[in-house]
């Protein structure tokens, strides 16, 4: 930070001070190092592009992260586009309330019994919880490209509907169906690749 209270670029640090945080960042997000690997150096490349609109009023660690998600969108974008030229496979009726709660602060949630079949999908020790996670990074690589960016901005970003919506130029219907079809599919697979 400066005398004068805002933060300050170090593009010559970013590499060390940023790199790791970026690249992690980026590898729960796509679900390919080498891309990801791509998006943290094209981040860094717009960053210093960007430096001089800079203001100081976020971290730079802040700032460049926010160029890292418009990067990611980007490629969902471009993935999403090229991979689905049509909606109308999403066009099914599909009653949220037959799987999710719609109200309440728990809304999105599994309703009881209708969720992964397990006494617990919470493991107990580290190593546990490190396959889960490569288990549940394996089924969203599995998703349809269209479905695995909005299961990701929606449930790991936890991204506004709306905003979705306008990255991926859909409704919101598709996007509820969308997301349904990605928790339906992810619930397969965790339950046939964790929980068998």
């Amino acid at each position: 930070m400066s005398d004068k209270g805002k933060h300050t670029l170090k593009p010559r640090m970013w590499v060390e001070q940023h790199g790791n945080y970026l690249l992690n960042y980026a590898i729960v997000r796509v679900n390919d190092r080498e891309k990801a690997e791509d998006l943290v150096q094209e981040t860094f490349l717009a960053g210093l592009k960007a430096k001089d609109k800079f203001q100081g009023k976020s971290s730079e660690r802040t700032w460049l992260i926010s160029i890292l998600k418009r990067k990611i969108i980007d490629t969902y974008r471009k993935q999403y586009s090229s991979k689905v030229s049509s909606m109308a496979e999403y066009e099914q009726d599909i009653t949220d309330g037959d799987f999710y709660r719609t109200q309440g602060p728990f809304k999105g949630h599994w309703l009881e019994g209708k969720g992964p079949h397990s006494k617990s999908l919470l493991p107990e020790g580290e190593i546990e919880q490190g396959e889960l996670r490569e288990i549940i990074r394996w089924c969203i690589e599995n998703l349809p490209p269209n479905l695995a960016a909005a299961f990701i901005m929606k449930m790991i970003d936890e991204a506004d509907s709306d905003e979705i919506c306008k990255e991926l130029g859909i409704t919101s219907s598709n996007l509820w169906v969308m997301l349904h079809r990605a928790r339906l599919k992810m619930r397969t697979c965790l339950e046939s690749k964790w929980l068998k």
